[in-house]
C-alpha cells in the first residue's frame, strides 16, 4: 500500500479562493481537475443539452409519436439500481408528457430465470401481458422501450421488431466493437459510434432522462405546451440521483450536476413516496442526505430485490405515490437487504478461506484471479468479487451455477482495478478461448459473463489461466501495487463540525472521490466495538482525537500514518467530529 498525496494546481486553488470557493474546498476541488468557479455552478441551465447526445431527438420524436398516438408503452428494465430508477424515470416522465398510466407497464428480467437484457423471452414476456400482470398495460404493447440495457440484445430486438413491435434502445454500457448495433428503431446511448455527447459516464438512468427531456422539447415543438405550463421534469432528479451514484458511474461535471440537483430536492423534502420511505428504512435522515446515502444505504436496499428476490418490488416501491404502500415496501426491501448480508458474509468467508489457501502457496498473488464455490449464490457474486478484489488489489472473477441453466452454466461477475479494462480482457479471452465464453458484457471496472456448461473445476481453471494470463501482459509491477491518494494533512483550523458538513454538503463519488486526509498519529488506546470495528483514541497534532476503523479487528502500531475522512457522529443528540479510517502505513 502507497499513500500518495494529490497535487495541488496552486494557481487554480487560489483563483477559486478568490472566486468565493472556501479554501479548503478550493483545494479539493483543485486537485480533481475543477479549473474554473463556474465548474461548480449546478444550476438546471448549465446541463448539457439533450440534442447532442446522438438518438436523442429522434427517441424524443419516437415517444411524442407515440403519446400522441395513445399507444401503448412497455419499459423493459433492468434488475439493478440503474435499471430500476430508470424504469420508474421513464414511466413517472411518460404520465408527465401526457402519457395515459394504464396505456403504460414495465417488465424487468428475473435475474435466475431471465438473464440480462432484452431477450425473446422477455419480448413473449411483454406481448402476454394481459395474462396477470399489474405492472404490464392490459393488453400487448405497441412500443418497447429498454432502460440499462439492449445495446447487446440483437436477437431480442430482431425478434420484438418481427413480431411487429418498435424497439427504443435507452443503454450506457459500450457496444460490442466487433458487432453491429441493434437494428432497433432508435437507439439513444453516448457511447455508440459516431457519439459525441461529451459526459460518456451517464448511467441509465441519466440516458433516460435526457431522452424525456428531448420528448418534452419534442412536444413543445408541435405546440403541446409551452415553457410556462410545460412538465417539470425535475421533479424527478432524485431518482436520477440515486441511480447514477448507485451505479459507481465516474462523476464528470455533468453528473455530479445532476446529482447535486437531485441531493438538493431530497434535502428539502421534495422526493419520491419511495425515496422517503427508503431513507426512513435506513434510518437516514433526507434532509443531511448525501452521496454516501445513495451509494451505501438505499442504493444496496433496492440491488437486494434484483440479487435475492424480485426487482418488481423495487420499481413499485418507486412508482407507488401512497406513503404506506411505498413505507411497506421499504420495509420489505430491507429485509431482503438483511438476508444478502447474511449470504454475502457467507461467501464472502468461503471466498477469503480460498485466496488465503492460494497465498500460502505463492509468494504474491496472481495478476488476476476466478473463484468458485458451488454453495455461492449468483445474486452476491458482483459484491464479493468487489470485496476479494478489495483486499488484494488484482482483477477478480467470481462464479456461481446459474439457476436458469438449471445446474449448468457458471455466471460470474467481475471488478477490476485502475490500468485493466475488464470487458476488454473478457473479449480477448473469448478470441483465445474458443467455445468458453458463452456472452459477456460490461464496462472497464466491472463486467459479466457466462462460461460454457462442462466440469465446473475444469472451466474455471481454464476461464482463470487465460484471466490471468491477460493480467500478466497488460498490468506492470506498478499498477499492481495499490496506491491511495490523499489530500495530505488536515490544517488544523478546520478541525470542527462546520467543516465536516461542508464536505459533507458536497457531491463525492467515482472519479471524484471523497476527501482523504493523511496525517502520522500517535494511538493512545484501541478496542473493538461490534466485534469488527476498531475504536481508537489518537494524539494528533497534539491533540486528542476520537477515530474509528470500520469493518478492521487487527491492532495498529503505536505510531502510524492513517489515511481518514473528517465525519461527524451523532449520540444522546450531541454531535462531535471523528476521524474515519480508510488506510493505514506504519
Amino acid at each position: 500500500m502507497i499513500l500518495q498525496m494529490r497535487d495541488v494546481p496552486t494557481r487554480i486553488a487560489f483563483a477559486l479562493e478568490r472566486a468565493g470557493v472556501h479554501p479548503l474546498l478550493a483545494r479539493l476541488l483543485a486537485a480533481r481537475g475543477v479549473r474554473e468557479a463556474d465548474e461548480l455552478d449546478d444550476s438546471p441551465a448549465r446541463l448539457l443539452r439533450p440534442d447532442a447526445m446522438k438518438g436523442a431527438v429522434e427517441a424524443g420524436r419516437l415517444l411524442a409519436d407515440a403519446i400522441e398516438r395513445k399507444q401503448r408503452i412497455c419499459v423493459v428494465a433492468d434488475y439493478d439500481c440503474d435499471g430500476a430508477t430508470a424504469c420508474a424515470v421513464a414511466l413517472r416522465g411518460l404520465v408527465l408528457l401526457g402519457a395515459e398510466r394504464e396505456r403504460l407497464g414495465y417488465v424487468v428480467p428475473d435475474r435466475a430465470r431471465h438473464g440480462y437484457g432484452l431477450t425473446p423471452a422477455i419480448v413473449d414476456l411483454a406481448l402476454a401481458s394481459s395474462a396477470a400482470s399489474s405492472s404490464l398495460p392490459a393488453a400487448p404493447p405497441d412500443l418497447l422501450v429498454t432502460v440499462d440495457n439492449g445495446i447487446a440484445s440483437h436477437a431480442g430486438v430482431a425478434y420484438a421488431r418481427s413480431r411487429g413491435l418498435a424497439v427504443l434502445v435507452t443503454d450506457h454500457h459500450l457496444p460490442a466493437a466487433d458487432l453491429p448495433l441493434p437494428d432497433a428503431d432508435v437507439i439513444a446511448n453516448p457511447n455508440q459510434p459516431g457519439c459525441t455527447f461529451p459526459s460518456k459516464a451517464m448511467a441509465g438512468v441519466g440516458v433516460m432522462f435526457y431522452v424525456l427531456l428531448a420528448a418534452r422539447a419534442e412536444l413543445r415543438a408541435r405546440g403541446r405546451f409551452d415553457a410556462s405550463n410545460a412538465p417539470r421534469l425535475e421533479a424527478l432528479l432524485d431518482l436520477v440521483a440515486l441511480g447514477t451514484v448507485a451505479d459507481v458511474v465516474k462523476l464528470d461535471a455533468n453528473n455530479r450536476r445532476l446529482v447535486a440537483l437531485g441531493l438538493k430536492r431530497v434535502r428539502a423534502g421534495r422526493m419520491q413516496p419511495g425515496v422517503a420511505a427508503l431513507f426512513a428504512a435506513a434510518g437516514r435522515l433526507p434532509a443531511r442526505a448525501s452521496t454516501f446515502d445513495f451509494g451505501f444505504a438505499l442504493g444496496p436496499r433496492l440491488n437486494a430485490a434484483g440479487r435475492l428476490a424480485d426487482m418488481t418490488l423495487g420499481i413499485e416501491c418507486l412508482l407507488t405515490d401512497d406513503a404506506g404502500r411505498a413505507a411497506d415496501l421499504a420495509r420489505q426491501l430491507d429485509t431482503i437487504n438483511r438476508e444478502r448480508r447474511e449470504v454475502e458474509g457467507g461467501m464472502r468467508e468461503l471466498a477469503e478461506g480460498a485466496v488465503e489457501q492460494l497465498l500460502a502457496r505463492l509468494v504474491e498473488p496472481p495478476p488476476a484471479l476466478a473463484l468458485f464455490d458451488e454453495s455461492f449464490h449468483e445474486g452476491v457474486v458482483g459484491i464479493v468479487a468487489g470485496r476479494v478484489k478489495d483486499r488484494l488489489h488484482r482483477p477478480t472473477f467470481v462464479f456461481a451455477r446459474g439457476a436458469a441453466a438449471g445446474g449448468g452454466a457458471l455466471k460470474g461477475s467481475g471488478r477490476s482495478i485502475a490500468g485493466f479494462h475488464l470487458r476488454d480482457a473478457l473479449d480477448l479471452v473469448a478470441k483465445r478461448e474458443p467455445g468458453l465464453l458463452v456472452r459477456f458484457g460490461g464496462h472497464a471496472m466491472a463486467a459479466g459473463c457466462t462460461l460454457a456448461e462442462g466440469d465446473a473445476a475444469a472451466t474455471i481453471a481454464r476461464f482463470d489461466a487465460a484471466l490471468r494470463q491477460v493480467a500478466a501482459e497488460w498490468l506492470d509491477r506498478a499498477t499492481l501495487t495499490r496506491t491511495l491518494h490523499t489530500d495530505g494533512p488536515l490544517p488544523l483550523e478546520y478541525f470542527n463540525p462546520d467543516t465536516a458538513a461542508l464536505l459533507a454538503a458536497q457531491v463525492w463519488g467515482q472519479g471524484f472521490e471523497a476527501p482523504l486526509f493523511c496525517d502520522e498519529v500517535e494511538v493512545l488506546q484501541q478496542r473493538l466495538v461490534g466485534e469488527k470495528h476498531l475504536k481508537l483514541r489518537l494524539r494528533h497534532a497534539g491533540t486528542e482525537r476520537e477515530g474509528i476503523w470500520f469493518g478492521r479487528s487487527e491492532p495498529l502500531p503505536e505510531r502510524v500514518r492513517l489515511a481518514w475522512r473528517l465525519e461527524t457522529d451523532e449520540w444522546n443528540g450531541q454531535r462531535r467530529v471523528q476521524m474515519v479510517v480508510a488506510e493505514a502505513a506504519s
